[in-house]
């Protein structure tokens, strides 16, 4: 298909068939999630890809025993991970480091090795960091008084980082639900579910997040819901 096509087909299912799916074809989908855009490439996610018969009847029970769950044949967990954020920024400043001393300029290592040394060593660290909102209100004070002499992001509060965590998974599960679509797979997205039990299932630590839970399947006759529906372009669109 196109990549129109592709668009086109996606749907949220809501029913599927008693069919198998591949999962090597899922777990290749899940690869190309992980190359979707992300917040200073921090990648502060994972993928539990389920397809166990006894954890999906569980994660079918936590998502509220929706037929979009209780018939799926298997489902992938977008899990945030915020609390990894100083293992990854440790991995990001080694992998930037090498990419400076790799593809720069030998005059200019010094300089853009420090910047990363900055950025990835101090600010991304002290972005990301949670203490009981308190870091959060620091982070805002600081932000409003160098917003006075220069453009800068307001939106550093701990619950503004945590929504930047969710919108970077979130573009990795579009991701892969335009492949499963490419596939000729069906997902629907999912938010309707209990965190808790979700997370007890699957044995997550206390410091990740559920974003969303996909379920995947050959869409059943009558698995969509009626026809696609959208507010008019003109209402959304704005040409300046």
């Amino acid at each position: 298909m196109t990549f129109q096509e592709i668009v086109n087909y996606r749907r949220s299912v809501r029913k599927y068939k008693d069919l198998p799916i591949d999962s090597e074809i899922v777990k290749n989908c899940l690869k190309l999630a992980v190359l979707s855009p992300n917040s200073s490439n921090m990648q502060l996610w994972e993928f539990y890809h389920v397809e166990d018969p006894q954890t999906l009847k569980k994660l079918s029970h936590a998502c509220l025993d929706q037929t979009a769950a209780t018939t799926a044949r298997q489902m992938v967990v977008f899990v945030t991970r915020q609390d990894l954020f100083r293992k990854h920024s440790r991995k990001m400043l080694d992998l930037e480091t090498l990419n400076v001393l790799k593809n720069s300029p030998e005059i200019k290592h010094i300089e853009r090795v420090k910047r990363w040394k900055l950025y990835y060593g101090i600010v991304i660290p002290f972005l990301y960091s949670r203490f009981f909102g308190l870091l959060g209100i620091l982070r805002k004070i600081i932000v409003h008084i160098v917003g006075l002499f220069r453009p800068i992001v307001y939106n550093v509060s701990e619950n503004d980082m945590r929504v930047v965590v969710h919108k970077t998974c979130g573009l990795a599960a579009q991701t892969f639900m335009l492949a499963m679509a490419d596939e000729g797979y069906d997902t629907c997205p999912m938010e309707g579910f209990d965190s808790r039990r979700v997370k007890s299932i699957l044995k997550l630590p206390c410091g990740a997040g559920i974003n969303m839970i996909i379920s995947c399947g050959i869409r059943e006759d009558g698995g969509v819901w009626g026809d696609r529906m959208r507010i008019p372009f003109e209402e959304v669109y704005n040409k300046i």
